[in-house]
């Protein structure tokens, strides 16, 4: 037993590594950092990221009511109360993204790590799980050339960086059918935005100046969220229904905002920085908005099952005291439709390893909390997914794929296709029972 607990510690720790090292070096768009440019990330707190277990992701994303005794549900807490073995899970994911205006085309992509969760059973009617996810990420990388006759060619700079991560610790109880729980974590990380402009050519001697001005904002806070779910069993336990939601209130965040007006030039081989303003460090608060969910799942034991959520965010809500610049392009509201089911033709096939497999569908539609040029920003999706049983063993390899499009080609706006693949582990093991000799 302690052998191979300690094995798929091993085997996790190993792919983990290998996901940061890939995520290192797998950027289309810029190799050295491995980050995806999306220019709507330039907004609010960036582009949200997809924290759901790959199994999850695989039938678009139907958490409010799903549980399983062998993997994590992290968006709804309350399914801890489910589980039934000691769980390990990671993933990684890739991703690729077509963007265009209609005249202008470019891709770009990254790989990066997705999640991570040790999740275990309390007895009959708790659970606990710690886990860590990324929360949003922004990167964004844009240039626009300014012609001039009376001076030099000048290049106006818009970029973007920083992320914010959120690791957990999360606990569930069972009474009967009612289950409730939540997750606390620490949600933290910097975001920079920075505007310039640059000499066309700024090589060699040359006595121009580059201005630039950054905006710097470090956040960090205790965030929340809580889940409750109720089963029932029918049919002598052969069919289960479930129905589930989450819900978060507003929650402030520390926020430390810190700008800064740079001039840079060159003067013969030697590069010159003068810090031109510093506005010092301020400190407000981050106000997260008010999210809630609610959804329902219906299935036979060991053989289907389907589902189908609603998610909605109220972001009139959310508000930063320091920086008002982040409430550029936010939205008053965002929601989430999904509907997906798994399938697994017979888990107990000796013969036939396909019919141990478990195939997943889904779809999703929603609009986005950004609001830009006075246009709401939808998208939608498809979604397939796979689990492949490891030999005699209930531990799995997870994979999922999710196709969308985000944006609109009217208004001055940008479409995006793009194309996120996710592959998965989970290990289970059986841990804190209490051992019977006769």
């Amino acid at each position: 037993m302690l052998h191979h607990r300690g094995k798929c510690l091993v085997v996790f720790l190993v792919l983990i590594t290998g996901i940061r090292a890939q995520a290192q070096t797998s950027s289309i768009s810029n190799p050295l950092n491995g980050r995806e440019n999306n220019p709507y990330s330039k907004y609010g707190i960036g582009e949200m990221v997809n924290g759901n277990n790959v199994i999850l992701r695989g039938m678009g994303n139907v958490t409010s009511a799903y549980a399983h005794p062998f993997s994590i549900n992290s968006d709804n807490p309350a399914s801890y109360a489910f589980l039934r073995r000691t769980t390990f899970e990671g993933a990684g994911t890739g991703s690729t993204r077509h963007i265009t205006n209609g005249t202008d085309n470019y891709n770009t992509g990254t790989a990066t790590l997705s999640y991570l969760n040790i999740g275990f059973p309390v007895g009959n009617n708790a659970g606990l799980c710690l886990g860590f996810r990324p929360y949003s990420t922004m990167y964004y990388s844009l240039t626009d050339t300014i012609l001039s006759t009376s001076i030099d060619s000048v290049t106006r700079f818009y970029g973007g960086e920083g992320s914010l991560t959120l690791p957990y610790i999360g606990g569930a109880y069972k009474y009967k059918g009612l289950s409730i729980g939540v997750n606390v974590g620490y949600l933290f990380g910097t975001l920079r935005s920075t505007a310039a402009l640059r000499p066309a050519k700024d090589t060699g001697i040359n006595k121009g100046y580059t201005a630039e001005f950054s905006n710097y904002n470090r956040i960090g806070g205790i965030y929340w969220k809580s889940g409750l779910m109720y089963e029932r069993k029918m049919d002598s336990g052969r069919y289960t229904f479930r129905i589930g939601g989450t819900f978060a209130l507003n929650q402030d965040l520390v926020e430390r905002n810190s700008i800064y007006r740079v001039s840079h030039y060159n003067f013969t081989d030697t590069a010159v920085h003068d810090t031109v303003y510093n506005s010092g460090e301020r400190r407000g608060k981050l106000t997260m908005p008010t999210s809630y969910s609610v959804g329902i799942n219906f299935g036979k034991t060991d053989k289907w099952n389907i589902g189908i959520d609603y998610a909605g965010t109220q972001w009139s809500t959310f508000n930063s005291v320091p920086d008002s610049s982040l409430l550029i392009g936010v939205g008053t509201s965002s929601y989430k439709i999904s509907i997906g089911g798994e399938y697994t033709p017979d888990m107990n096939s000796i013969r036939n390893y396909f019919a141990r497999v478990t195939y997943r569908l889904g779809g999703y539609y929603g609009k986005d909390y950004l609001r830009v040029n006075n246009s709401d920003i939808p998208y939608y999706g498809l979604t397939a997914g796979l689990s492949l049983p490891f030999r005699r063993s209930i531990s799995r390899l997870h994979t999922s794929v999710d196709v969308g499009r985000m944006g609109l080609l009217s208004n001055g706006l940008i479409q995006q296709t793009y194309v996120r693949f996710s592959v998965g582990v989970s290990f289970n093991d059986i841990w804190f029972v209490k051992r019977k000799y006769e």
